[in-house]
């Protein structure tokens, strides 16, 4: 017999309407539908990821897949990716076809808190128990979930590399605003052209991109492909111009509520985040459990470090698992 570990770990794609805009749905286990209150066999607990930016769901799939093996295969793992982030397949449109508009500018950052409050809505029992494991942007629209559903009920939040305050003022966001606000649109017009290479073309272009990394997970390279669509780039840049803008203060109200939730994680050498925003967060909430990354993961830990990442989410969060 096969171990746990060998077994091939179930793993389900599906592409969806979520607030009238493509939404691209990875789940790990055999829970595919988690909507229905009648069902005896849901699970109690939902480990649901909210992505960075680019927010597409494949750039976690060996997270999710190592991070589901971590729980022993007892509990689902799923990845949402962001409204308008993917490529969506052939005969499907990158926003519904219908005269009802069920949110306005749902591509912007406001638009995409609501929109993952609408997947809980709509694909999740309100019984079963969450834990939001959110990186890079995502941990500021977990932090404005729980600020505006505070009936959900999140077992723990972990915030990896959280892009919660300065961002404009930050390194890299000293370097990417004015890009993103006032020159994005000049990108477009490369991408279009370059969206017609074969696709072997621009998997060697990805690779060529990554070279300096020593190990780069397979899955990042093929999802990478999704940023050829200018489609796909309109609406991350939208969304990352919007960041840039509206990631200003800190929300301490909501760290403060709900403090004993929550786990932060902070890189040493993050340019989105640098290390005095820890240095400072830690100190105005040393009751918090705030952690500083010993191991010198990258900002971009799935593309080369999701394995190691999901055991320590794992280590984290036995305590936690073992009380329910």
């Amino acid at each position: 017999m096969r171990s746990a570990s060998e077994e091939p770990v179930p793993l389900h794609e599906e592409f969806i309407y979520c607030c009238g805009a493509a939404t691209q749905v990875l789940k790990c286990g055999p829970w595919k539908d988690l909507s229905k209150d009648e069902s005896k066999n849901l699970p109690r607990l939902l480990f649901m990821i909210i992505p960075g930016n680019p927010g597409l769901a494949g750039y976690y799939r060996t997270f999710i897949q190592a991070l589901y093996c971590g729980l022993n295969q007892q509990y689902p793992v799923w990845v949402v990716s962001h409204a308008g982030h993917c490529k969506p397949p052939n005969g499907m449109e990158m926003i519904e076809d219908t005269d009802i508009k069920e949110l306005e500018d749902v591509f912007g950052l406001n638009g995409q808190v609501e929109h993952k409050l609408n997947f809980l809505k709509k694909n999740v029992s309100k019984d079963i128990k969450l834990v939001l494991i959110a990186h890079s942007i995502g941990c500021y629209i977990t932090l404005e979930m729980m600020k505006r559903a505070s009936e959900l009920q999140v077992l723990r939040s972990v915030l990896l590399f959280p892009t919660i305050e300065r961002m404009a003022q930050s390194p890299q966001g000293k370097l990417m605003t004015p890009l993103l606000c006032k020159l994005r649109y000049a990108l477009y017009m490369p991408v279009y052209l370059l969206s017609f290479l074969p696709e072997g073309v621009k998997a060697s272009l990805v690779r060529f991109a990554l070279r300096g990394m020593k190990t780069c997970d397979e899955s990042s390279i093929t999802t990478s492909i999704n940023l050829f669509s200018v489609d796909c780039i309109a609406n991350i840049l939208y969304m990352a111009s919007q960041e840039m803008m509206k990631v200003v203060e800190r929300d301490s109200t909501t760290i403060k509520q709900n403090l004993k939730k929550l786990i932060f994680y902070y890189g040493t050498g993050d340019s989105w985040c640098p290390q005095h925003y820890y240095d400072e967060i830690k100190m105005d909430f040393p009751d918090g459990d705030i952690r500083l990354c010993e191991k010198g993961l990258r900002h971009a830990f799935v593309l080369d470090a999701s394995k190691e990442m999901a055991a320590m989410i794992t280590d984290w969060l036995q305590d936690d698992l073992t009380k329910l």
